[in-house]
């Protein structure tokens, strides 16, 4: 062997490669962050190799680095980008155009062909994306996808979320494309195929302005005395395809993502609205679970296939809800049965150890300009936990029968839905919070977790501690993710739980679709990439939540832009070592309340313990959870970001009593 071969050869067996995500900080350098490495991996800026901030990229760490030094490498390859759009501005100057990002990380101009400026001039604020950046391209290529106009702020703002969080906004014309060429025609032979459930009595069950339906309810009386009931759900893998054009773009959203004013699909509105949503009066393919039960919901069989049904009827929960309570109505009988069902199967599941946490949705009444006028807050009812109770049940037969099946006596690998115990430190501080409010908590073991959580939800009902005993105890919880390793989740108290029951918005569903046909066909191929596309879709998921909660506080702050200078109850919803953050009661919007402002009356510290900040000479207290009043002193748009001071009230005598004596204690 050469001598330029033996170190060619020593070089790569030497040579390691990692993957992680790039972090760019302002100042150009970057940070390659790996799972399982202690340190970050230093890449300079002309090693990133068309890497942007946020990419999943692999890179080479560098023979000499590390030893006594930062580890340093260098960028080899984007695996994935966290997004391909980007708002800026475009520079046009006769033939030659070109996109400068507007962000406070560094990313390279794009030069824009003239023929893709879409209409755009220069100056003109756009939305812009990546088309290609070719090895010997200096600059990446892109194109205009939408021009910003400067009257519609709101429009601009909730945009620029979606493309912070790396969702792109439009799907390209491509897609569109092969969406439009899908057949809504019922076919001969596709019927052959399936169950035919048309027959009998089915209905939706959704928000009143909900345009998607992907799960429908089947009920009918059995000859035996028992009742047939089906949960059908829509059947978008029979239209979606592996690996095709539709399913890169699903794939690549992984989730929708329901902003305040706006959905923005993982499926173009020609198969999530028309094709796969089951509207009524229409024949429709599904994908279904079907139950026999006993009036004392027993379950004495059940039945996973492929279906065909025909709504009769779409519900509101409005209205299901009004129908439960006057026990009248379309379809009362129907529904006032499930209901039953779904009390007793909510009644088991706490029983199994499943945690009672109760939810509020706050919701924006919007003007036709997106305009907050109002806020809603919506707590889940009986129709509800109906619908609830009955996907519930279906996620989990479906996981149960697909963990049953071996492949070479190995699992197959599913996207199950699992989610771990509560972490032990963050239990010990939340039990020592709760007993200072007189609520004892057993955490020897996860069962005993579990039922002090229920008895403690229960007694705290209706009590002034409520909210923030409920928001501190769900922060102990772990975060539900997607993995094959099944571990159970904790939360629901299922050993077997994934999610089949919305492949309209979620990807793992799809997924889940594909596997479970594949199981009962007895054909499976087991996807050896399954646990990187389960860590994709709850990276996707966790963005979407980001955006959602950056889209609800920018509405919180449009809305009391209308109230600056007035007060409000309040109670505080968190504590740090800079403020205490507030929730007003009457619209559930967030502001903080700085020590900065707090320093007139006292120095202030932070009490990790007692998640409250105390006064160093008064001993005043703001706990998280105390109710206090606010006034709202700023309203900051671009940083959705709102300002409250603390306005005392009848304890002020008090307060000022503490620091009369406190002042007194230092004169002696």
């Amino acid at each position: 062997m050469s001598k330029e071969k033996k170190e060619s050869s020593k070089k790569s067996s030497t040579t390691q490669i990692v993957k992680g995500r790039l972090d760019i900080a302002r100042s150009g350098m970057g940070f390659v962050i790996v799972e399982g490495l202690e340190q970050d991996i230093v890449v300079r800026p002309n090693d990133f190799n068309h890497a942007f901030h946020g990419d999943t990229v692999k890179v080479q760490i560098n023979k000499d680095s590390g030893r006594g030094r930062r580890t340093e490498g260098k960028v080899t390859e984007v695996s994935e980008r966290l997004r391909t759009t980007f708002i800026g501005n475009v520079q046009v100057n006769k033939n030659v155009a070109f996109f400068e990002a507007a962000s406070d990380k560094p990313i390279p101009d794009f030069y824009i062909p003239v023929e893709k400026l879409n209409g755009a001039v220069n100056g003109d604020r756009v939305v812009a994306r990546l088309v290609k950046w070719g090895k010997s391209d200096k600059k990446p290529e892109g194109e205009v996808v939408s021009i910003l106009k400067a009257d519609d702020v709101n429009d601009m703002a909730m945009k620029e979320l979606l493309i912070e969080t790396g969702f792109p906004l439009a799907f390209s014309q491509e897609v569109l494309n092969e969406a439009d060429k899908l057949s809504e025609t019922i076919t001969r032979e596709e019927l052959k195929k399936r169950k035919d459930c048309r027959d009998i009595l089915t209905f939706t069950i959704d928000p009143v302005d909900a345009k998607d339906f992907d799960d429908a309810i089947s009920i009918r009386n059995l000859d035996n005395g028992n009742y047939e009931i089906g949960v059908h759900i829509a059947d978008v893998s029979h239209f979606v395809k592996p690996d095709s054009i539709l399913d890169k773009a699903a794939y690549e959203r992984a989730t929708s993502v329901y902003l305040p004013d706006r959905v923005n699909p993982m499926l173009p509105e020609k198969i999530s609205n028309e094709l796969c949503s089951l509207r009524p009066n229409e024949d429709k393919y599904t994908f279904s679970v079907i139950f026999q039960v006993t009036n004392r919901g027993e379950i004495k069989h059940k039945w996973i296939g492929r279906t065909i049904i025909h709504s009769n009827h779409r519900f509101s929960y409005e209205d299901v809800q009004q129908i439960i309570e006057t026990e009248d109505g379309l379809h009362h009988k129907a529904l006032l049965l499930l209901n039953k069902l779904a009390k007793h199967y909510r009644k088991e599941r706490f029983d199994n150890g499943a945690i009672n946490f109760s939810s509020q949705e706050v919701r924006f009444t919007l003007d036709e300009k997106g305009k907050p006028i109002g806020i809603v807050v919506k707590e889940s009812k009986d129709a509800h936990k109906l619908i609830e109770e009955f996907m519930l049940l279906a996620n989990r037969t479906i996981a149960e029968y697909v963990s049953r099946i071996k492949i070479n006596k190995e699992p197959v690998p599913f996207p199950y839905r699992i989610h771990d115990t509560p972490d032990d430190e963050k239990l010990k501080v939340f039990a020592a919070f709760a007993r200072k409010f007189g609520y004892t908590f057993d955490i020897h073991d996860e069962a005993a977790v579990a039922k002090s959580f229920n008895n403690l939800l229960k007694d705290v009902s209706g009590k002034p501690e409520q909210h923030v005993l409920e928001q501190l105890g769900i922060r102990t919880m772990a975060k539900a993710v997607y993995t094959s390793k099944n571990i159970g989740h904790y939360g629901l108290g299922f050993e077997h739980y994934c999610h089949f029951t919305s492949p309209i918005r979620r990807y793992p569903d799809v997924m889940v679709h594909r596997i479970l046909q594949e199981c009962l066909d007895k054909d499976l191929k087991p996807d050896k990439k399954m646990e990187d596309k389960c860590k994709h879709c709850s990276d996707k998921e966790r963005k979407a939540m980001e955006a959602e909660r950056a889209g609800n506080k920018y509405k919180q702050v449009e809305f009391m832009r209308d109230y600056l200078g007035e007060e409000f109850d309040g109670i505080i919803s968190g504590v740090a070592g800079f403020g205490f953050f507030v929730e007003t009661v009457l619209h559930k919007c967030e502001g903080m309340v700085t020590v900065r402002d707090l320093s007139e009356f006292d120095e202030f510290k932070l009490d990790e313990a007692d998640y409250a900040l105390v006064g160093v000479r008064t001993g005043k207290k703001f706990r998280m959870g105390d109710a206090v009043k606010i006034k709202v002193v700023a309203a900051n748009l671009e940083k959705r970001q709102l300002d409250y001071h603390w306005v005392q009230d009848d304890g002020k005598a008090t307060l000022d009593a503490a620091k009369a004596k406190s002042t007194t204690r230092k004169k002696k």
